[in-house]
């Protein structure tokens, strides 16, 4: 195939914009991770119709077609050599009652001010709010802060549209059809093989799927590579009227994940721990015997929380915080711990693993596998994260000439996640750095079946290709600082 060809049929077709030139071509060739894909053709569709032409040609052509939504992932999940489909301008907002109807490039910082003057929110809350889409936090399941009690994107969705490999337009879970193909192949499942975790964000999540009327779920992060999204009904709730916040001092890491289990009895909305290179950046003189902090806010219900924390803690409680713009200045440092672990990384450095999450009661053991990976392969680690669900991001920093030995980081750590009932990702897609390992995750019989729902959505394997099914190992190939 001639790629004249191809940017002639999509000419024919799209009323939006389309681009080959090398300019606009490198930039869509990376997005917050450190992988690089040189893409053949980027699409910004117009409208719906423009999304189901392109399907419809890659389809034809035999070409890759992949979703991108801000470009803000972390493992390369909308990196591909074929078509990107940048799908920005799908940003209608439609609020409900109970529930908003979105686009699937609706900016997630734009919903969020939208639906405040509601007096309403949408639970999921990445640290990159402000700059990721909708789109991109369904593909990947995200969460973030106060999913402990709200959930992450998957247990927020009322319905989801999107165009298949076929480029056929489908609606779950009002399609019946395609509703009991799914739930078929949900049944044959081994449930014993998924994690034992509040959080997930690897494979396919057909253990979710208990009904036809839940099976809109089974997108949640699947990448574009089940379909490209194109719009979704996303639950909506009142804003808290209070909200309280306790910042709590430990000496280590491992005395403040030994306490996150009895912590989480007390229902908290929010349970989160940031590592000393986080604390660094923080406004505050911090004792020097503190090393780490826990964030714990409750809302709605608040009354006598500091006696109740105080019962059931060995740390030191540093701030108790009612206020709201001090509650949220104190979770402005929290969200910014990404930005304070990349600012601390030397340049001849690489990020290698991230976003495991394990049962709470095992958080003591993740930490004690990463120093036990630290000192084996003569690595340092920054670490921040979900604590309350046993989702903690570790940033493993790891020489550049010592490149060779992230995949035998990356095999020991997961394999340990893995024993401990965890799950390799929790909040950020498999990507090209995780892939490789759902196998492994969910052992080869629930992976044939994964394999099965991906033909049936897409049987020519044309929409983000090597994303959560994957025949090859990318977790070093096209890494860009290499």
């Amino acid at each position: 195939m001639k790629s004249s060809e191809l940017q002639k049929s999509l000419k024919n077709v799209i009323s939006g914009d389309i681009f080959w030139d090398k300019e606009v071509l490198n930039y869509y060739s990376v997005d917050a991770s450190a992988y690089q894909i040189i893409p053949k053709i980027v699409i910004i569709p117009k409208n719906e119709q423009d999304v189901i032409n392109t399907v419809k040609i890659a389809k034809k052509y035999k070409t890759s077609v992949t979703p991108r939504g801000s470009g803000t992932g972390l493992v390369g999940n909308s990196l591909n050599k074929g078509i990107i489909v940048d799908l920005k301008k799908l940003d209608k907002i439609k609020i409900r009652k109970n529930y908003v109807r979105v686009g699937s490039g609706v900016n997630k910082g734009h919903l969020d001010n939208i639906l405040k003057e509601n007096q309403k929110f949408f639970p999921p809350s990445p640290s990159i709010g402000p700059y990721c889409s909708i789109g991109g936090m369904m593909g990947n399941n995200s969460s973030g802060s106060r999913s402990l009690k709200y959930g992450s994107v998957i247990d927020n969705i009322k319905k989801i549209t999107f165009v298949n490999g076929n480029g056929k337009k489908v609606s779950l879970p009002h399609d019946k059809k395609s509703g009991e193909r799914i739930l078929k192949i949900a049944k044959k499942i081994n449930h014993s093989k998924f994690p034992n975790v509040t959080k997930n964000s690897s494979g396919y999540r057909l253990d979710v799927v208990k009904s036809i009327s839940n099976t809109q779920k089974v997108l949640a992060g699947s990448e574009g590579s089940l379909g490209i999204i194109l719009s979704a009904e996303l639950k909506i709730i009142p804003i808290p009227k209070k909200r309280i916040l306790f910042v709590i001092g430990y000496k280590s890491e491992i005395e403040a994940a030994k306490e996150c289990n009895q912590i989480v009895t007390t229902s908290p909305s929010a349970l989160e721990f940031v590592d000393k290179t986080i604390m660094k950046n923080i406004s505050h003189n911090f004792n020097k015997k503190i090393n780490c902090l826990l964030f714990v806010e409750y809302d709605f219900k608040i009354t006598n929380m500091q006696k109740r924390l105080k019962q059931i803690i060995a740390g030191v409680i540093i701030k108790t915080i009612k206020n709201n713009s001090e509650i949220q200045k104190w979770w402005k440092f929290r969200d910014s711990a990404l930005y304070y672990s990349s600012k601390s990384i030397k340049s001849k450095t690489l990020h290698v693993i991230e976003d495991a999450t394990v049962p709470v009661e095992n958080l003591p053991k993740l930490f004690l596998a990463i120093k036990k990976i630290n000192k084996k392969f003569h690595a340092k680690s920054i670490a921040y994260g979900h604590a309350g669900n046993g989702n903690i991001h570790i940033r493993l920093i790891l020489d550049e000439k010592k490149t060779k030995n992230i995949k035998l980081i990356a095999d020991e750590y997961f394999d340990r996640i893995i024993k401990m009932g965890g799950t390799i990702t929790g909040e950020h897609g498999d990507g090209l750095a995780r892939s490789e390992y759902v196998r492994k995750q969910y052992g080869s019989a629930n992976y044939k079946i994964f394999k099965e729902l991906k033909k049936m959505f897409d049987p020519s394997n044309i929409l983000n290709p090597g994303k959560v099914i994957s025949h090859k190992s990318t977790i070093i190939k096209n890494l860009s600082r290499v």
